[in-house]
């Protein structure tokens, strides 16, 4: 082969050549150590409005007091979030996700399908009730204006609530426990039935102070799923 040929080879090589390997490790170094600082402002942003929260018994706050709280500065906030509703959103998701995660956990301690299921009507229930008195604005007044207002961020914040009841609606069907058919759809509706429920207070309506028990709300929604025929696709939306 020609010297020429050779070079050329050579070039070739040396042009398409990987970028250093200090170059890649300092860069990801710094990307690593900039996203954790950002973590943790982002943090300290939910804890202040938490803690504002639990204070106020409101979501009745400004984003200065936000601000202030965390020892922050205004624009560190505006860098991530776009205002105080995105924040509370952020709250809002994060509790829905833990709700989810301590349903699907004790869940798991069943062995029996249909108890599973209890297990899970019964646990959203108490969560989503108000607590000793204290209310729960995230639950309430943030969460009504939410689904007026952006029914599409409500739906996506209740998604991992949604595969949760899912899952134990599909493993009861499965053993027979009750008639199977859309289970996404069945779910959505259990969760709206015990979500409602309880942001009444579990006090039934009539001027009736005996407030609901979890057992009542199981029944009733057992009776629903466990009578339901599985409806025409014509009839009604898919799943």
């Amino acid at each position: 082969m020609a010297l020429s040929s050779l070079k050329s080879i050579v070039l070739r090589v040396t042009e398409v050549s990987e970028e250093p390997a200090w170059r890649r490790r300092a860069v990801e170094r710094s990307t690593r150590a900039a996203k954790l600082r950002a973590e943790q402002r982002v943090q300290r942003f939910l804890d202040s409005a938490q803690d504002l929260i639990a204070e106020k018994g409101t979501t009745d706050f400004t984003v200065q007091e936000i601000v202030e709280r965390s020892q922050q500065s205004l624009r560190s906030f505006y860098q991530h979030f776009d205002g105080k509703h995105e924040l509370l959103l952020a709250l809002f998701e994060d509790a829905l996700a833990r709700g989810a995660l301590e349903i699907r956990d004790a869940a798991l301690a069943e062995d029996d399908p249909l108890r599973r299921l209890r297990g899970a009507v019964e646990l959203l229930y108490e969560q989503s009730r108000p607590r000793h008195q204290v209310e729960r604005p995230l639950f309430s007044d943030f969460a009504q204006q939410l689904l007026v207002r952006h029914p599409t961020q409500v739906a996506a914040a209740h998604l991992p609530l949604l595969a949760v009841f899912t899952e134990l609606i599909e493993q009861a069907a499965a053993s027979g426990a009750i008639p199977a058919g859309r289970p996404r759809r069945r779910a959505s509706l259990v969760m709206q039935t015990i979500m409602f429920a309880a942001q009444g207070n579990g006090v039934p309506a009539g001027g009736h102070a005996v407030p609901f028990t979890s057992a009542e709300i199981w029944e009733f929604c057992y009776g629903g799923i466990a009578g339901s025929a599985v409806a025409s696709p014509a009839a009604d939306p898919a799943d």
